[in-house]
């Protein structure tokens, strides 16, 4: 069974929000749209970066604990992996999980999730790969699933701290909708040193900077608009009070700006507010889980304490 099912067209929703975004009083983007083909390859070049350490930290969790989740029904059945990215964690369930009939990851950006899917294809000949393109963040009942094989749910990365609160809670039982009897292994960062923070999301080496900018070139592309890249610059703010960091574009002049036949004004100083990154201790996290129809069964970190990664149970 290795079809490519494409069930996501993005170019009207694509529009949309960013027109909505750009009108709001604090100027937003959502993540999602970070994540095109040249995003999605910049985005793993961050994951490989020494200031980048939720990677490293998760896939070492993942390496130590892997044969613990055998005991997972799922992964004798079927794996969903949401937001297809760094094949090395794939590779470490995969791998482990011998007895897997279906591999399923669900990704935004086909070509990117083509080459993901493509990869694991070669790597494991028997295993049946069902890419999907879709906005994961929406209703999930399109999934092509089998309803007589369980299923285990994988989303690393820490993407569920890209959400607010409500958002990750209503994501969880989006996905506890569409996989009610499903057990979930899901990557959680951690609050730390705001140095540590800042610098993860600010490298020396601007990998990050140009992830972010490449949004505007994509709104270029794409949609037509008229940003100038070199008038806005990539910032990484920690919010105590929410506990995240944010990433910014900042407009180093006031300047306007068209998309889609509309006019946008910015102010210097005035910013796009592109992505979210939740840290949640493990309480934070459990109510969360709670609240979006999801069980605690265990819970895993690194030595230093950095990052967790949660075993969750529908109920």
């Amino acid at each position: 069974m290795n079809k490519h099912v494409s069930s996501f067209s993005k170019d009207d929703a694509f529009e949309t929000d960013i027109l909505t975004g750009l009108k709001a009083p604090q100027k937003t983007i959502s993540s999602k749209w970070l994540y095109d083909d040249v995003g999605s390859h910049l985005f793993e070049a961050i994951t490989g970066l020494d200031a980048y350490y939720p990677t490293r930290t998760e896939l070492s969790i993942l390496e130590q604990n892997a044969k613990k989740y055998l005991r997972l029904p799922g992964a004798h059945g079927a794996m969903v992996e949401l937001g297809s990215g760094s094949s090395r964690k794939t590779n470490v369930l995969l791998s482990a999980f011998q007895d897997l009939s279906v591999y399923m990851p669900v990704d935004i950006s086909a070509n990117h999730l083509k080459e993901a899917a493509e990869k694991v294809r070669r790597a494991y000949p028997s295993l049946a790969v069902v890419p999907v393109t879709a906005d994961f963040t929406g209703p999930l009942d399109h999934l092509p699933l089998l309803p007589e094989l369980p299923v285990v749910v994988f989303f690393p990365g820490s993407t569920i701290g890209n959400f607010e609160r409500a958002e990750a809670a209503q994501l969880l039982r989006n996905i506890r909708t569409a996989m009610p009897e499903a057990t979930m292994i899901v990557g959680v960062d951690q609050p730390k040193d705001e140095a540590m923070l800042i610098e993860a999301y600010d490298d020396p080496a601007g990998v990050t900077a140009a992830f972010n900018q490449n949004l505007l070139q994509r709104l270029n592309r794409e949609l037509g608009a008229t940003f100038d890249l070199e008038t806005f610059a990539h910032e990484a703010v920690w919010n105590t009070k929410e506990s995240r960091i944010e990433m910014h574009l900042v407009s180093l002049r006031s300047q306007e700006i068209t998309i889609g036949g509309e006019r946008v004004s910015f102010r210097e100083g005035e910013t796009i507010h592109t992505e979210n990154s939740h840290k949640y201790s493990e309480e934070a996290f459990t109510e969360i889980a709670g609240q979006g129809g999801w069980r605690v069964l265990d819970r895993d970190t690194d030595e230093g304490g950095l990052f967790s990664v949660y075993t969750l149970q529908a109920v």
